[in-house]
């Protein structure tokens, strides 16, 4: 590109840059140093063309100032341009970075000076920008004939060189032809402030302030719009044109602007914010803007809010006709005229606003008065309602509290004019966001516009309905959901200052004291029903323990679901009822209060397959869900609403004892049941459980009593009669006399001592034991008692074919064969017999050892062994051996082991409750409740009274043992 005419000695261009960089740096004089960079451009470098522009931010335009061209006509070079996007002079100023072109005749990105180029034949050219750090103060263009735009390094860094110092210099002329244009706004602020000082009325200050804001300003015009709350609307109050308005006034500029056209403006001013339109500059949204500016019919506003103490007064505007961009000089001046306007505002009013706070303070004081005093709390409440309604010129007094069973708020007071109808409905829960603002607030939240206020936003449609239009809320309680809340309502939009809110604020916590105490006496009421159905079912328990027969039938059951569905207020309870081992349920109603609650008491309900009773029984407490929740099957027979809700709870007792039912309460799904109510409920569903197994268990040993006596009466009278035709038979035989065979009166005489003998033993039963055993006290070797055992059953082991074996009296008793036609071959004579015996009351225990005998051989394979095992025991090695004081015997005596085993098939739970002594529950279905395992556990617990043990259980080979501890004395003593 352009290079130096000639080669110039170094020290040459040291001076003559030396001599350029001092006269930029002590010249002030802008056109001066354009001129000095000129020259030395001119006379540096060989370039055809030079034009230096400077750069105007704001409007986003070059400015020409001058240069030199091949003729010499430097006219167009002062001209004004426009930069547009892709010039690569816009180029050059916005990147800040030097450009070159090969040849601007063919540049398409630069139209004008393609005609220049072509005229003066101007080919490499390079734009420089003239900048000082990272700000553009114009652009240097040199303009070569040659073709290319090289620049050497030297020539280049003279060149950056000489724009740096002319960029800094350009620079601080404009820093310092700023702070000469900047006006300074303490000395008419200061003079507005002294002028305020000494005029008397609020008008005249405004007039003051007005006058001396568009003196400093300049607009087209300066208002005071004042804002009226009830109405919420603007008008204006003073301006520059009109001196002095009044609200009445039939003035186009004195019409009142509302806060629905001037919405956005109006947020804005009320956050304490200034507002400024002005040159395609905005500080609300474009949209609204162009409207507000239509409604006031300028091109250009700012305006300053005036707020004393949170409130919005009004605002002060400056208004212009034209596009106007408004300095922050302007806008802190009209920002600090608007503060001494709120200032001075306040003290017009100042004692009426004494006034009132003396009497929100006695009003506050009197609604305490009245809550701690003994008068009517109703009574407090309407005299407060009254005087709070007139200080705010509100319409209705609202006191909402939260109901936790139908999860809504409903109306506990209200109070309006009597041309207005009190509100009949209830409010729905807060959503989530609105209950956080409540808990934030320290004062009354305000509603100005319902309409488009979208807080609360759940309540709007009722409230719309019933003419509510703004409002003013405090909650009166703490907690996550407040529990009580004040509402002031109005019928058109208005706002309220912060006085009134703070006023309400302190009201609603006085209020709240009258809602604690009527929580309290609420909660006290529930407790006391609670108390009365805990009362009334243990009443009925009492009652039907004294009566021998029911009134009706079911009547614990009905009476109790009427007393657990009184405390939830349930419209339906019912009882799904069944005895252990039972596979079907019945239906037990309680209460049916509503037409669409409703049971089908015919159904058969399986037990099995019943989806609510078994989620009952998986739940070990109650369990609530929706009517969606349930089975097709189950809305067969159980009729719910759609928006109803169901609590089952089992009738459980203990984790041992079966279930035997499950109560079942619906109600309506936008009623919610409080913790306190459930766990009230929860109780007596376990109480009627506890009754109903009492009871149950109460009739069942009744009934087995009553049996048991019919039966030993019975057996009794039976057994009397055949001791009377015994003895008849006896005395007979006795007086036909002795025949005379020898033999057969040998064999006569026996039979008949043996017929005395049993005569005899019949006649101490039916004597001594009628309704009660008598123990009594005698001893037999057990030889002969196991002799007498094994004669009885000799029958049953031909019939069974088993084979039997005896073990341990001294000598081991030969195996018995069923072939054997008299056992008494297998027992040792009496001189081999052992001398063990047995004391007690031997006809007892024989019987027992007659039936461990007859169940080992029931329970046997046909063809097996029986074997019966004796051995002595040391007392000391039995843990569990009992000894009868009143027996007579020796403390020296010790006891007899003896053992029944056999192979045969026994039941695991048998011996499981054999074990135990007694079934799990008495209720339930039992091996115990039948032979053999009944009459096993009669010979148990006989055993236990007759001072020995019975124990049954199986060995690791399968063979089931019989244990019977006896007690044992020698048979010489």
């Amino acid at each position: 590109m352009g290079q130096p005419q000639k080669p110039i000695a170094a020290e040459q261009q040291i001076l003559s840059l030396g001599r350029v960089l001092q006269s930029l740096r002590e010249e002030d004089d802008v056109d001066v140093l354009i001129e000095t960079t000129i020259s030395y451009l001119k006379e540096q470098f060989d370039y055809k063309l030079i034009w230096i522009a400077l750069y105007d931010r704001l409007n986003h335009i070059l400015f020409g100032k001058g240069g030199i061209t091949p003729d010499g006509d430097t006219s167009f070079l002062r001209q004004r341009v426009v930069l547009s996007p892709g010039d690569l002079l816009e180029q050059a100023v916005i990147e800040q970075h030097p450009l070159g072109i090969a040849d601007l005749q063919t540049e398409i990105r630069a139209a004008e000076w393609r005609k220049i180029a072509e005229k003066f034949h101007i080919q490499g050219t390079i734009i420089l920008p003239i900048r000082y750090k990272d700000r553009c103060l114009g652009v240097l263009l040199l303009g070569s004939e040659r073709w290319g735009y090289l620049l050497t390094g030297e020539a280049k860094a003279r060149l950056m060189m000489v724009l740096g110092e002319l960029g800094a210099v350009l620079y601080q002329n404009e820093m310092h032809l700023q702070q000469k244009q900047i006006k300074r706004t303490d000395e008419p602020l200061l003079e507005l402030l002294e002028n305020l000082r000494t005029l008397s009325n609020l008008n005249q200050r405004l007039e003051a302030a007005v006058q001396a804001t568009h003196k400093f300003v300049s607009p087209n015009r300066t208002n005071v719009y004042w804002f009226e709350r009830e109405g919420r609307y603007f008008w204006c109050r003073m301006s520059n044109q009109l001196v002095t308005i009044d609200r009445n006034s039939s003035s186009q500029q004195a019409a009142g602007m509302t806060v629905q056209e001037l919405s956005d403006f109006y947020y804005a001013l009320t956050v304490n914010q200034i507002v400024s339109i002005g040159d395609a500059r905005s500080s609300l949204k474009s949209h609204f803007t162009a409207k507000l500016l239509q409604r006031l019919k300028v091109r250009s506003l700012l305006a300053a809010p005036i707020i004393w103490q949170k409130n919005l007064l009004g605002f002060l505007a400056v208004e212009s006709n034209e596009p106007r961009i408004w300095t922050e000089t302007d806008k802190n001046f009209v920002q600090g005229a608007a503060g001494l306007i709120s200032l001075v505002a306040t003290t017009e009013s100042m004692e009426s606003t004494i006034k009132q706070i003396q009497e929100d303070a006695q009003l506050t004081g009197q609604v305490a008065q009245g809550i701690y005093s003994e008068h009517d709390l109703q009574e407090t409440l309407d005299s407060c309602a009254k005087r709070v309604l007139a200080r705010l010129v509100a319409t209705r007094f609202l006191l909402l509290q939260y109901d936790p069973e139908q999860n809504n708020y409903q109306f506990i007071y209200q109070s309006q004019p009597h041309n207005r109808r009190p509100l009949a409905f209830a409010l729905n829960t807060l959503k989530e966001l609105d209950e956080q603002l409540l808990q934030r607030s320290t004062q009354a939240v305000e509603i100005e516009n319902l309409d488009e206020d979208l807080r609360f936003f759940n309540w709007r449609p009722l409230l719309l309905e019933s003419g509510v239009r703004s409002l003013l809320i405090c909650k009166c309680t703490q907690g996550h959901i407040p529990a009580a809340l004040l509402v002031i309502t109005h019928d058109s939009h208005r706002s309220w200052t912060t006085l009134e809110k703070e006023l309400l604020w302190a009201v609603s916590q006085q209020i709240a004291v009258i809602i604690r105490q009527w929580q309290l006496h609420n909660r006290i009421t529930q407790q006391q029903k609670t108390s009365q159905a805990f009362e009334q079912c243990l009443r009925i328990l009492t009652q039907s323990q004294n009566s021998k027969i029911e009134v009706e039938k079911k009547h614990l059951e009905r009476t109790a679901l009427e007393q657990i569905a009184s405390i939830l207020g349930c419209p339906l309870a019912v009882l799904l009822s069944w005895s252990p081992g039972e596979s079907w349920a019945e239906i037990i109603p309680g209460v049916v209060d509503n037409s669409l609650f409703g049971i089908f008491s015919d159904a058969s309900i399986p037990i099995e397959t019943e989806a609510l009773i078994q989620w009952a029984l998986a739940t070990e407490s109650y369990l609530t869900l929706n009517v969606d929740n349930l089975l097709p099957k189950t809305r067969k027979w159980l009729n719910i609403p759609d928006k109803g809700q169901i609590l089952v709870m089992a009738l459980r007792t203990n984790t041992d004892y079966e279930t035997t039912g499950v109560v079942l309460l619906a109600d309506y799904q936008e009623r919610r049941w409080s913790e306190q109510n459930l766990s009230a409920t929860a109780t007596l569903i376990s109480q009627l459980a506890w009754w109903r197994r009492e009871k149950q268990i109460t009739r069942l040993l009744e009934s087995t009593t009553e049996d048991l006596r019919q039966l030993n009466w019975y057996k009794h009278r039976r057994l009397e009669e055949i001791q009377r035709i015994t003895a008849l038979s006896l005395k007979q035989i006795h007086d036909l006399g002795i025949p005379a065979n020898e033999l057969t009166q040998m064999r006569y005489e026996l039979l008949l001592r043996q017929l005395d003998h049993t005569a005899a033993s019949m006649s101490g039963m039916l004597k001594l034991e009628q309704w009660q055993l008598h123990i009594s006290w005698e001893t037999m070797p057990i030889a002969s008692l196991l002799k007498r055992s094994l004669e009885r059953i000799e029958n049953l082991l031909k019939q069974q074919k088993l084979w039997i074996g005896v073990h341990g009296l001294g000598q081991q008793i030969e195996e018995q064969s069923p072939k054997n036609s008299s056992l008494a071959r297998g027992v040792p004579s009496s001189s081999d017999r052992s001398a063990m015996a047995i004391a007690g009351d031997i006809v007892k225990i024989e019987l027992v050892i007659h039936e461990l005998l007859v169940t080992a051989c029931n329970c046997s394979q046909s063809g097996g062994r029986i074997d019966i095992w004796c051995r002595r025991v040391d007392a000391s090695k039995s843990s569990d051996s009992k000894r009868s004081s009143e027996s007579g015997a020796t403390e020296h005596q010790t006891s007899l082991e003896l053992s029944i085993t056999y192979n045969g098939a026994i039941e695991p739970q048998l011996l499981t409750e054999l074990h135990d002594n007694r079934p799990k529950d008495v209720l339930a279905p039992s091996k115990l409740d039948q032979p053999p395992g009944l009459h096993l556990l009669i010979c148990q617990n006989l055993m236990q009274v007759l001072g020995g043990e019975l124990n049954f259980y199986q060995l690791p080979d399968n063979r089931v043992v019989s244990r019977l501890l006896l007690t044992l004395v020698d048979h010489n003593s």
